[in-house]
């Protein structure tokens, strides 16, 4: 067992070579590599199977065994300073591990048909061995400065894949903009890594909290100067994690690859602000102030991730501000000492979200064969609809994750979710209300995605329909070229009266197309026929449908892991056991056991929350809409309702702030990136115009004197040395003068 562990070293090394090769060999020989690109993308599944059993071998080592290994080598040794690198599996290590590499497999599986037709095909598949080689290399890290090394690396890499279509304006400013934004709270982790090795004089995580919570104990270090370190640790994972404020990045990281997605929110980049806060509970959980600001950052994030999902019509967008909201409950449960409930939330959500996006990919992908490859209509949910019967398969796997991110039994997220709601109670009923109100929340936004993409009818979005005479089919590579065919529409555009059934969302207004009008779309199919377009979605193949099915498993069984009751009912803790060795450090605020009846109690209340969530989504979005529309029953109900002109006004706010992103990204723009504009602008103008203004100034002083002076000597060296010297002795007697004022100024201060 010894020996397993001392070569676990092996895990985060194994998917490096495949990046190497790759980039060598489209280096070298570019023709020879692309001609066998699918054997490069079986060998990056192999290199991530071998490194997932290792990983599982671990674990159950764990498991049965209780213990921790850290294993160490020195690499700069000078005087009192030693860094040492090496790796360190506990609990914490091997759940992250089994994560990285179970939905990192999944997602290679999947990438290997969605990304066929791209032409950055290899390099994707290098991108994505070096992410998951870095976020392995993460979690088994032994040191803080570790740690900094591979967060950057995930970093960098989640840079080059959000950006992995930088043709695209929009996928180039998304990078960007989740490059800067990160760099903020990498800069905060690295002051607060250098502040913590002040403080203790180690890095090694053994060494910094034994040392740390001594030194806080016994009042031996300055409680500000502590609680300044934590909150720069902190940052670091704020930035990382999408929490608020620093959460404006997540959003626009939709611009990458649907698999890139899907990897970031369930495994990897935002992971890894959780992985961080969760190794450094044991130095958080000494200062109160920190888990105070930890609970409140998430229980913020919570409910604004939520509000911002109402609205959004794209549907990788909706699933970001969901991730959001979700690492708020994990945060919050972290913030409130609830270390088991957080990792159990962590692991549930990973592979429900993970099918959620791959799910979401499998729409986008039925979707692009009529509106081209536009992402603006791909994956628009207002143009969606209908889709049950083109993609049966895509559409069972998206509602089992629905369903298990609103927290419905017995699917994953409802164990977990279920016990952080239990724990919020303990903590605070403020931080609990609101943490049930976003549950419910949750349950509506998600089925509101659910029932505009695959209830219904497909819907078309037209726009200035009475210019619309000859219009062109635009279609957008995943390269950012623009190809348009000019197609004649008339066919089409004289059968508008016959769109029925007006659907409002919100203060937006879209239509539903009849059949007669969709038979009538089969126009197009006609144009493109030689160009393999087709009228309907159809269905993903067999290799993007696997994953759904293996992450449905998950979905299903994963939470079986937390159940945790009275042993004398059941004993089936694998969770509890399995992270024993970590909570020897600290006392979770969780409890360790329950009974039926208290299960049942607290597992009734936020499952009804979530079926009224569902109730109101469905109401508002499903064919039950129409139901109601036909019998008038909205209509008569609002028309006699004095009120209805607030309620209007109360739903339009509620839009605009949902789907305006809270007005967060607006007010940033204004502050920070126009502010910094104009104080650039302002320095310019000082630095052009006030210093270079002085130095030019004292520059034609000196040619104009020099002008003057030079009529002034005659062509005799003695008037030359005699104005000379008459400048100097001036000078001197200036300073001299000053020199003797300034004195005798300073003896009187002093007497």
């Amino acid at each position: 067992m010894e020996h397993t562990y001392k070569y676990a070293w092996i895990i985060p090394f194994l998917p490096f070579p495949i990046t190497m090769l790759i980039g060598f060999g489209l280096l070298l020989i570019p023709r020879a590599t692309k001609n066998i690109r699918r054997m490069w993308a079986f060998s990056s599944v192999l290199m991530l199977s071998i490194a997932m059993a290792f990983s599982v071998n671990l674990s159950i080592q764990q498991i049965n065994g209780n213990f921790i290994h850290q294993y160490l080598w020195s690499w700069t040794i000078n005087n009192d300073f030693s860094l040492e690198f090496g790796h360190l599996i506990d609990p914490l290590t091997s759940i992250m591990s089994i994560l990285i590499t179970t939905v990192g497999i999944m997602v290679l599986i999947y990438s290997d048909n969605y990304m066929s037709h791209d032409q950055g095909y290899l390099r994707f598949f290098a991108y994505l061995s070096f992410f998951n080689a870095s976020m392995l290399g993460l979690v088994t890290s032994s040191n803080l400065i570790q740690i900094y090394i591979f967060w950057e690396l995930v970093g960098m890499c989640s840079y080059l894949l959000i950006g992995f279509w930088f043709t695209r304006p929009i996928a180039a400013s998304a990078c960007q903009k989740a490059f800067v934004t990160n760099r903020i709270g990498d800069f905060g982790l690295l002051l607060g890594i250098l502040g913590l090795y002040w403080i203790t004089g180690s890095l090694e995580f053994r060494d910094l909290f034994e040392i740390a919570n001594n030194l806080v104990h016994n009042n031996q270090v300055n409680s500000l100067f502590a609680i300044l370190c934590a909150s720069f640790l902190f940052v670091g994972a704020i930035a990382k994690s999408a929490q608020f404020p620093l959460h404006i990045w997540l959003p626009d990281a939709m611009e990458g690859p649907t698999p890139i997605s899907a990897l970031i929110h369930a495994a990897t980049m935002v992971a890894a602000g959780i992985f961080l806060v969760a190794r450094l509970l044991p130095l958080f959980i000494v200062i109160p102030y920190i888990m105070n600001l930890i609970s409140l950052i998430g229980v913020i994030t919570v409910l604004l991730g939520a509000t911002l999902a109402l609205a959004q019509r794209d549907i990788k967008r909706s699933l970001a501000y969901s991730t959001m909201s979700q690492l708020g409950y994990i945060m919050l449960a972290l913030g409130i000492g609830s270390y088991r409930a957080a990792l159990f939330h962590l692991i549930t959500h990973a592979y429900s979200k993970a099918l959620l996006f791959l799910g979401s990919g499998s729409i986008i992908h039925s979707m692009e064969p009529i509106v081209g490859y536009s992402p603006e209509k791909s994956q628009n949910i207002v143009l969606m609809g209908g889709l049950t019967k083109y993609v049966p398969i895509t559409r069972i796997t998206f509602l089992l994750g629905t369903l298990s991110l609103c927290g419905i039994p017995p699917l994953a997220c409802f164990w977990s979710k279920d016990e952080i709601l239990n724990d919020s109670w303990l903590y605070s009923p403020t931080f609990a209300i609101i943490a049930c109100f976003t549950a419910g929340l949750t349950a509506f936004y998600m089925f509101r995605m659910y029932l505009l993409t695959f209830d219904g009818h497909l819907r078309i979005y037209f726009q200035n329909y009475s210019s619309a005479k000859n219009s062109s089919f635009y279609s957008i590579s995943l390269w950012g070229k623009e190809t348009s065919k000019v197609i004649n529409r008339n066919l089409l555009l004289s059968n508008l009266s016959k769109i029925n059934n007006k659907v409002s969302f919100f203060s937006k207004d879209t239509y539903k197309i009849d059949d007669n009008v969709r038979n009538d779309i089969g126009y197009f199919s006609t144009y493109f026929r030689n160009k393999y377009i087709y009228t309907y979605p159809h269905e993903s193949d067999n290799t993007m449908l696997f994953p759904l099915l293996v992450l449905v498993l998950f979905t299903l069984f994963i939470g079986l892991i937390g159940i945790h009751f009275d042993r004398e009912v059941i004993d089936f803790d694998i969770l509890s056991k399995w992270l024993t060795p970590s909570t020897n450090f600290f006392h979770p605020n969780s409890n360790d056991s329950s009974d039926w009846y208290d299960f049942l109690k607290n597992a009734v209340f936020s499952v009804s929350i979530a079926l009224f969530g569902l109730f109101i989504a469905s109401i508002l979005y499903g064919s039950t809409y129409s139901s109601f529309q036909n019998f008038g029953l909205i209509n008569s109900f609002v028309k006699k309702n004095p009120n209805r002109i607030i309620l209007d006004r109360v739903k339009n706010v509620i839009y605009n702030w949902s789907y305006n992103r809270g007005y967060i990204d607006i007010s940033y723009t204004r502050i920070f990136t126009m502010g910094i504009r104009r104080l650039a602008e302002l320095i310019h103008f000082f630095d052009r115009h006030i210093i270079d203004g002085i130095i030019n100034g004292v520059g034609l002083a000196g040619f104009f004197m020099g002008e003057g002076v030079k009529y002034m000597g005659g062509g005799r060296v003695s008037s030359y040395l005699f104005l000379y010297l008459s400048y100097v002795s001036i000078f001197l007697l200036i300073f001299f003068l000053f020199f003797h004022f300034s004195l005798v100024n300073l003896s009187l201060v002093i007497s």
